[in-house]
């Protein structure tokens, strides 16, 4: 009997002309999954938005974190889900188009197995040392590093996620040697590093921006090509010597596999409409944000791409997860 109501239900939905399905959708609470714990960047967005998306949508959104496997075992959750928009996920670059492929066996396709819908920000990362540190300025650090090879670490949410790569590809550029402590999402590592425990994290803005601006933290530079606005006295690692260092975070709204066209496209649509909302737009913007929006093809292009681009990243690396 379920699976008739099922089959009954399924076809009535795709009796309803396009435009009125939409429109339809939702008609239930959604539950949007996260895959890391609170306090990391991914977990900031999702709360942001979502009480401007549940008004656009009509429907209670529930945030549910479900952390572990630098992010995939909620990505892969989401993959394994039922295409009809009631579990949606937050995801980030590291959870949905790098981690998995290094993953033995991968847990889903990172193409096949889910719907790009929407870009929802981006951040850049920060590199903070805790007030302990003897390093002052970020060529201070590199030089600390190098008189101690082997002896400092650095923090990350995962393997293999842009916490982790952009530490590694700045400890293969600068030829440092220092050892990764992963968590299971940068909420814990911020207290690692706030304890004096963690020598260096090269992580998302929205993470540490609070702890910078009340001084429990240093930044010593941060990693896009070019000063960034919350912090323009930062110098950027670019600065130090590495012309070509460029690393961000991006966060999309996904779906599982086989999400019909009209619940993306409304998805889209209230996701674009939600940014463009002052008010909630610099909140966005306030907390280390560049809004997102665009189209679902723009989604999808940005997942190819970055996953292309890392995947040489982790094949100079070597880094594997068993």
């Amino acid at each position: 009997m379920p699976t008739r109501r099922i089959l009954v239900a399924a076809a009535g939905a795709a009796a309803l002309p396009l435009p009125a399905f939409a429109q339809a959708y939702p008609t239930r609470p959604v539950s949007m999954l996260v895959g890391f714990a609170p306090g990391g960047g991914t977990d900031i967005i999702a709360r942001l938005i979502q009480p401007q998306l549940q008004e656009e949508l009509g429907q209670p959104i529930a945030i549910e974190n479900r952390a572990g496997g630098s992010g995939t075992i909620a990505a892969a959750q989401n993959a394994r889900g039922r295409p009809d928009g009631y579990q949606m996920l937050m995801t980030t670059v590291s959870a949905s188009a790098v981690v998995p492929p290094t993953m033995t066996p991968p847990p889903f396709d990172i193409l096949r197995d889910q719907t790009a819908v929407v870009l929802a920000g981006t951040v850049p990362l920060v590199a903070v040392v805790p007030l302990s540190s003897p390093a002052q300025t970020f060529r201070q650090f590199l030089d600390h590093a190098k008189a101690n090879p082997g002896k400092l670490n650095y923090s990350s949410s995962g393997v293999a996620t842009q916490q982790h790569l952009a530490a590694e590809a700045l400890s293969h550029e600068a030829g440092l040697q220092m050892q990764h402590i992963p968590f299971r999402g940068t909420g814990q590592a911020v207290n690692e590093i706030l304890a004096g425990r963690i020598d260096i994290a090269i992580d998302t803005l929205p993470t540490y921006l609070p702890h910078i601006r009340q001084g429990r933290v240093r930044a010593l530079a941060t990693t896009l090509p070019r000063r960034v606005d919350w912090l323009p006295d930062v110098p950027t690692v670019a600065e130090h010597g590495f012309p070509d260092f460029d690393a961000a975070v991006w966060y999309m709204v996904m779906g599982p596999p086989g999400l019909p066209e009209p619940i993306i496209q409304r998805w889209v649509t209230a996701v674009n409409k939600v940014l463009s909302e002052p008010g909630l737009r610099q909140r966005v913007v306030d907390a280390g944000f560049i809004p997102g929006g665009g189209s679902s093809a723009d989604a999808a292009a940005l997942l190819r791409r970055d996953a292309e681009k890392y995947a040489a990243l982790i094949r100079r690396a070597n880094i594997r997860i068993e």
